[in-house]
């Protein structure tokens, strides 16, 4: 296991990654444009009157409990919140931004979380949630530490596919640690992630898609002299393309 104290300030909580997995914040009952801005305002003031009027309960009773998770971690989070053209029938997407930021050590740590939402309606609640298009980052480098994402949205099922995270300007004398993981989330909480150096640059893999259609979610860490950038991924595995 490699030496963490090589980095300052490296034990940021990887739990925190369970509640940018889960679908709190991105819920509307009509495409109305006042309803959403309404929605934003509910998420945004922390009055959730309006999502458990217009949700299932037990969907509210789950989004209840998530947002009580970033609001304590993240208290000035903001929700951003627009419709998207949909093509499936009977399904609505809305494209949904969360940011945040938070003191930890005298740093300031930076959430993004970018991701849309699909849901269907039925005898008037919101019902059928589904996240796609994940990518969440929390950082506190300051931006300083030039990084690309190279992970896809979507592959079929059975596929290899790569993952590439690489930093565009590595340091020529100073070791760089990080790791990506897969997991589920009901088993996260029992996974240990292990740092290991990274010699090239970056994080380089090739994996295979699993056999049948769902979500693939990777979540990782690079740790850097400059900060740590901790991402979470979703991949969508599809029979066809």
């Amino acid at each position: 296991m490699f030496n963490l104290n090589l980095f300052k300030n490296i034990a940021v909580p990887l739990y925190i990654f369970v509640y940018l997995i889960i679908p709190y914040s991105a819920i509307t009952k009509t495409l109305k444009v006042d309803f959403i801005r309404n929605l934003e305002n509910s998420l945004n003031s922390r009055d959730l009157k309006l999502i458990k009027k217009n949700f299932r309960n037990d969907e509210y009773q789950n989004i209840l409990k998530q947002f009580s998770k970033i609001t304590n971690d993240f208290p000035d989070s903001k929700w951003k919140i627009k419709r998207l053209k949909s093509q499936i029938p009977n399904i609505d997407i809305l494209r949904i931004k969360v940011l945040g930021k938070k003191i930890v050590n005298n740093e300031i740590h930076i959430l993004e979380s970018n991701f849309d939402y699909l849901y269907s309606i039925l005898n008037g609640k919101i019902t059928e949630g589904n996240i796609k298009n994940l990518f969440t980052t929390i950082r506190n480098d300051n931006n300083k530490i030039d990084i690309s994402f190279n992970i896809p949205d979507k592959v079929l099922t059975g596929s290899k596919y790569d993952i590439d995270i690489i930093l565009n300007k590595p340091l020529e004398d100073v070791i760089i640690v990080g790791t990506i993981i897969p997991h589920q989330v009901s088993s996260f909480f029992e996974q240990e992630i292990i740092l290991e150096p990274l010699s090239s640059g970056g994080i380089f893999k090739i994996t295979r898609a699993p056999a049948k259609a769902g979500i693939q979610i990777w979540s990782g860490i690079i740790a850097h002299p400059e900060g740590i950038i901790n991402f979470t991924k979703s991949i969508e595995i599809v029979d066809k393309l």
